[in-house]
């Protein structure tokens, strides 16, 4: 099977995002950006090697999910530092996307071929896609936040206006898998939104974002510290919505979204 392979895929591409973010730090801008590619391009070479052994989309369960999280975290750190060269954030970036695939290593989850019949649908590719890109774009963005709350005194523009375009773009694809979700859940289940648990952890995560772009659209500059700290809570509700909705009593009695556990 192709996940015990994973381990020797996770290291290369864990050896080669350690060395971009080595090189980030001693300012070789060249070699950084290389080997983060060479680790993404490693870890997406395993992802489609077990898209066809599965003859699925490996999105079912949450060790699935948690690979192209690692996958989009560097990514997005690598963005951030080609356009604006924080050396920082790839080094966190790579930090947060080892932790999602140490915890795969020691936790690895049963991958079976088939699928419920909800999740086969046209839907369930890009929707699961689009939201694991927006978790990690949101990622990245409170690492920034972190950053500018408890390590410098005074941040400057060039931070907050990274910050604010993280959020923004991570925004945008949030708001595209709800549009997804919606479609898919109409064409599975009949209806567009049922307030189940899930979609409810959605709905505030959603409000939350926005909130923090009305924030920071009001008064940039006066409002930074507090924007950031909604940022952090923004984003432990983002946690509860992808992961942690599934250890609610509420959730395994009656959402239909719990699939992913099994």
């Amino acid at each position: 099977m192709i996940w015990d392979c994973f381990v020797y895929f996770a290291l290369v591409a864990i050896v080669c995002w350690m060395v971009g973010a080595v090189a980030a730090w001693r300012q070789s801008g060249k070699v950084a950006i290389m080997a983060t590619s060479l680790g993404l391009c490693v870890f997406a070479v395993y992802i489609a090697m077990m898209w066809m052994e599965l003859e699925r989309p490996p999105l079912r369960t949450m060790g699935e999910t948690r690979l192209w999280y690692s996958f989009f975290l560097p990514l997005a750190g690598l963005f951030i530092y080609a356009r604006w060269r924080y050396r920082w954030v790839l080094s966190f970036s790579t930090l947060m996307a080892i932790v999602f695939v140490c915890i795969n290593l020691f936790k690895p989850e049963i991958h079976e071929k088939a699928l419920v019949p909800a999740l086969q649908s046209p839907w369930f590719v890009p929707h699961v896609i689009v939201y694991m890109l927006a978790y990690a774009l949101m990622g990245v963005a409170v690492i920034l936040a972190v950053y500018q709350l408890f390590f410098v005194k005074h941040a400057s523009e060039k931070h907050g206006e990274a910050t604010d375009n993280m959020v923004l773009v991570g925004f945008a694809f949030l708001s595209l898998g709800m549009i997804m979700g919606a479609v898919w859940a109409k064409e599975a289940w009949g209806h567009y939104w049922t307030w189940d648990p899930k979609e409810t952890w959605a709905a505030i995560t959603w409000f939350a974002y926005l909130a923090y772009i009305h924030l920071v659209r009001s008064s940039p500059r006066k409002h930074r510290k507090w924007a950031n700290v909604m940022l952090i809570v923004s984003f432990c509700l983002l946690q509860m919505c992808w992961w942690g909705i599934n250890y609610l009593p509420s959730a395994q009695a009656s959402s239909v979204h719990t699939y992913s556990m099994q």
